[in-house]
C-alpha cells in the first residue's frame, strides 16, 4: 500500500504528532504509515482523507503514485 501522508502533511505545516491528534491515532502510528512499515485501516484511511479533504483514492494507492513534479508537467503539456 502507498501513500501520501507525508507530503500532504508537509504541505500543511503539520507535525506528526498534530495529524496524529487529529485523527485520534498515536503519532509513532502516522510514522510507520509514511514509511510503510503499516498499512492503515479502512476507518483510518478514511479519516485521513477526510482530514485533508481528498478522496481516499488521493491519499491511498496499491500502485505507487506518479511523482508530483510528473503530473504537474504532464498538466501542463510539458512532457
Amino acid at each position: 500500500m502507498y501513500n501520501r501522508i507525508a507530503v500532504l502533511r508537509a504541505e500543511r505545516g503539520l507535525s506528526r504528532k498534530a495529524l496524529a491528534q487529529a485523527v485520534n491515532v498515536n503519532f509513532q502510528t502516522i510514522g510507520y504509515l509514511e514509511r510503510g512499515d503499516y498499512n492503515a485501516s479502512l476507518e483510518l484511511a478514511l479519516k485521513l482523507a477526510r482530514f485533508f479533504d481528498l478522496p481516499v483514492e488521493m491519499v491511498f494507492s496499491l500502485e505507487p503514485f506518479e511523482l508530483l513534479s510528473r503530473q504537474a508537467m504532464n498538466k501542463e503539456g510539458l512532457t
